[in-house]
């Protein structure tokens, strides 16, 4: 199967160092076209770290030094040539924790459209912010309230907008650091069911603690432990017939 994906952003001989510690160890990892890629491990084993390399989220912490190549269709996204702003509005990123502006349901969405000049009147951007939010699974939940603060939703709404707000800018590739580990079952039962529709039009790269989670959503699988990638592949081959003893024994529950 991965013989025909085309790769939408490559990691070559990553590392990371925050200070003098070394966080991430010569990772080699693609990111497929249209794929949900997972990135599994224990807790503080690089794979946060790895994600926010792919869109430079790391350049907000003063002691962290990234080396190696990162490309998204094949430019070096480090370039001195790169504007961040643009590459951030081409690689959207989703947290851990519901961040809502302080702003209005339809402020929230039409933030990043706004700043990145991506509509030209009122009736575009109304386009757009519906069609966020349709998206993103919530426009019925939301139509009747859209000047209502995006804080005033649940947790799972809160989540689902500012999914709506990361695609407003029509990103290519989507991020997700743990998007599910702050909601109840439910709520992450309708984001893992979005994630699954979001992938026709994005390619997506999560981090997930779960490996439920990880063996429903995705297409491929990247196991790091202690800051190196250990094995990846097709999500059911590493699930079921994983190569690497570690890889097997994280899987297994023996090391976590």
């Amino acid at each position: 199967m991965s013989e025909q994906i085309k790769v939408k952003m490559r990691g070559e001989n990553v590392c990371v160092h925050y200070g003098e510690k070394q966080a991430l160890f010569d990772v080699n990892l693609d990111i497929g076209t249209n794929q949900v890629t997972s990135l599994i491990g224990p807790s503080g084993c690089g794979k946060s770290t790895f994600l926010r390399c792919l869109n430079r989220m790391n350049d907000t912490i003063d002691i962290c030094r990234v080396t190696g190549d990162l490309t998204l269709d094949g430019q070096n996204i480090y370039d001195r040539a790169i504007d961040v702003v643009e590459l951030r509005a081409r690689v959207g990123m989703v947290f851990q924790k519901p961040n809502p502006f302080p702003k209005s349901i339809y402020e929230n969405v039409a933030y990043g459209p706004r700043i990145h000049g991506l509509t030209r009147d009122k009736t575009e951007m109304d386009e757009v912010v519906e069609n966020s939010l349709k998206r993103a699974g919530i426009w019925e939940e939301v139509k009747d309230r859209l000047d209502q603060p995006g804080t005033g939703l649940s947790g799972g709404q809160q989540q689902r907008l500012c999914i709506a707000r990361a695609i407003a800018t029509k990103p290519e590739v989507l991020l997700m650091d743990e998007p599910c580990s702050a909601l109840d079952p439910i709520a992450t039962a309708i984001i893992e069911e979005l994630i699954d529709e979001l992938r026709e039009n994005f390619t997506i790269a999560i981090v997930t603690h779960s490996m439920q989670q990880a063996a429903r959503v995705s297409q491929k699988t990247a196991f790091f432990h202690l800051g190196k990638l250990i094995e990846e592949g097709d999500t059911e081959e590493i699930f079921t017939n994983p190569q690497n003893k570690k890889t097997q024994d994280y899987i297994t529950g023996r090391i976590g």
